[in-house]
């Protein structure tokens, strides 16, 4: 039986992104999905031109309505955050579900390569510092892990300087981490700790170069789908890491990127192998 999964993250109108990425990817999982929209985005940020309306009041209803029903789930993630209001509406709330035994996954969607999104200041900075008080899995790709710990950017680190990364996000209040876009050893990876086991560990993977919205969405999407089917978080990394790649290879010749990755498309990827994924090594 699949799990109830409840997506906290924003819908672009025009591609496949966030909420538009994660649904179909963990129904092709065998889950059974939900979502709360924080903002509806008319598209994908990359075309340059966009408009973004957020839906605060809307999430603070449809809560207040969902508890009143009795609605239950088995993990929540959570990913890009339109205000502070909404970082003090998810504390509240995820931190209830936690209690509960629920499973949460943080995102902290806020910037990429050495920089913050548009939009993005130092507040957001400071509500997602907030919110992994409540994650049992947090995501940061390198930019934001080092936002989050107030290092400078750097474009390679050591596997050591990784190790005390991890430390000052568990020390945030994150149980595992992950941190995606590394560069260790002149060789791109994903570094993590595990809580479960205690122990940390990286995986190395080939980049393709190609950039497509929405990669981060469906690595999360199939990471959850792997945990809450068994498997462990080093594991589920690798599985996440090895079926994003198909479906960037399978799409790096599409001719507008900025639409992100056609998943309808790729749903069979998923459907093959997906206990297969690229392995660890501990450290």
């Amino acid at each position: 039986m699949g799990k109830k999964v409840l997506l906290i993250n924003d819908i672009a109108g025009y591609g496949k992104v966030a909420l538009s990425a994660m649904i179909p990817v963990l129904t092709g999982l065998g889950h059974d999905v939900y979502n709360l929209p924080t903002a509806i985005v008319s598209n994908t940020l990359d075309y340059g031109l966009f408009r973004i309306q957020d839906t605060t009041p809307y999430m603070k209803d449809t809560i207040a309505v969902w508890k009143k029903l009795g609605f239950s789930f088995d993990a929540i993630s959570t990913g890009l955050l339109a205000n502070e209001e909404q970082v003090d509406l998810l504390m509240d709330f995820c931190s209830g579900e936690s209690a509960a035994g629920v499973k949460i996954f943080v995102d902290p969607i806020m910037a990429d390569n050495g920089s913050l999104y548009n939009g993005m200041t130092e507040k957001t900075v400071a509500g997602f510092r907030r919110l992994l008080k409540v994650a049992d899995y947090a995501v940061p790709n390198y930019t934001e892990a080092a936002f989050l710990t107030e290092r400078s950017f750097q474009h390679y680190i050591t596997r050591e300087e990784l190790r005390k990364l991890i430390d000052d996000l568990r020390s945030l209040g994150a149980k595992s981490v992950a941190v995606t876009s590394l560069r260790i050893d002149n060789t791109d990876m994903v570094g993590g700790y595990d809580a479960a086991t205690g122990t940390y560990f990286t995986i190395p993977y080939t980049k393709i170069p190609v950039f497509f919205p929405g990669t981060g969405d469906i690595f999360l999407s199939v990471l959850m789908g792997s945990i809450l089917n068994g498997k462990s978080f080093p594991k589920a990394t690798g599985i996440a890491m090895r079926l994003v790649r198909e479906m960037v290879l399978r799409n790096q010749n599409n001719t507008d990127k900025f639409k992100g990755i056609m998943i309808e498309k790729c749903l069979d990827i998923l459907m093959t192998d997906r206990e297969k994924g690229y392995p660890a090594t501990f450290f």
